[in-house]
């Protein structure tokens, strides 16, 4: 069917164009940057800015972060932290969500209020530091995993993910003699893949970008995240000129940060652009059901 725009339609329409393919290149083009620059000799990144020919470019960033002990054992620690903090935030989060989700549950709205007020208001770095302190949690994988599994925003996106569930449903299977934790695991878990695979996914790129927690409660290098180690390495990296005489030397040192760095940003955002489209599916539905109404 041929729609025929006017011309105020079509001049909105070239603006919506411009604008998105304005934004599609705001956000691809420093990706693009930066792996192009992580496979390339840092004398000609340096000297001269990007180039496609397959002479100037090299492997030596990626050798220098893989053969690196501390990276791979980062990699598989900020793997398990990502994924044990997703587990247990979803369980959390369905939980919760689901249990406030009944009107049958006297006090519904004082639990509520109560996560509510946690939104706006928290005891701050120190009292929480404490608190993990004399839970016996410092240099544990725990200290990690425990402090921020409880998500507000997300109790809320499942509570009103669960009011859209017709109640119908878990009438016929009360009628049919099913308990509440049968009607839960057997009518009501299965069809919410949507909003656990969003809560999953948000849980594990926070998780996953996160270092701060790790470097406050974590003094064993052997229990650091790969956030951390970057961190570390790039920090290593970086050469005060005053502290060199040599200005060779001083220029070696900066290509080998020029190395590091682009090539360690490649290498831990992959995860996240393996994980994105096996969950793309899910994703839309899931914020557009969980959404608040």
């Amino acid at each position: 069917m041929f729609i025929k725009h006017s011309r105020l339609d079509r001049f909105i329409l070239m603006l919506n164009t411009t604008f998105l393919i304005l934004a599609v290149l705001m956000v691809l083009l420093p990706l693009i940057y930066v792996v192009i620059a992580s496979f390339m000799d840092p004398s000609v990144l340096l000297n001269q800015g990007l180039s496609f020919h397959i002479s100037d470019w090299t492997l030596e960033g990626y050798k220098k972060i893989l053969t690196n002990p501390a990276m791979i054992r980062g990699f598989g620690n900020a793997i398990f932290y990502a994924s044990a903090f997703a587990l247990l935030t979803v369980m959390v989060s369905i939980c919760a969500g689901y249990a406030l989700s009944d009107e049958r549950l006297k006090g519904r709205s004082l639990f509520m209020t109560l996560f509510l007020i946690t939104m706006f208001f928290g005891g701050g770095l120190v009292p929480t530091y404490l608190l993990v302190k004399n839970l016996g949690l410092l240099n544990t994988v725990w200290a990690v995993i425990i402090p921020g599994a409880v998500n507000v925003w997300n109790i809320i996106l499942s509570r009103t993910f669960f009011k859209g569930v017709p109640k119908e449903l878990r009438e016929a299977a009360n009628v049919d003699g099913a308990s509440e934790m049968k009607i839960f695991l057997s009518v009501v878990l299965p069809l919410s893949k949507p909003i656990i695979f969003v809560l999953a996914l948000y849980a594990f790129v926070g998780q996953w970008n996160s270092y701060f927690d790790a470097m406050i409660y974590l003094d064993n290098p052997n229990l650091h995240p790969l956030q951390l180690v970057l961190r570390s390495i790039l920090i290593q990296n970086q050469v005060d000129p005053s502290m060199i005489s040599d200005q060779l030397a001083m220029a070696e040192m900066k290509k080998l940060s020029e190395i590091i760095k682009y090539a360690a940003i490649v290498v831990s955002s992959l995860p996240l652009l393996v994980m994105y489209p096996f969950f793309q599916k899910y994703f839309e539905k899931g914020v557009m059901v969980g959404s608040l109404k």
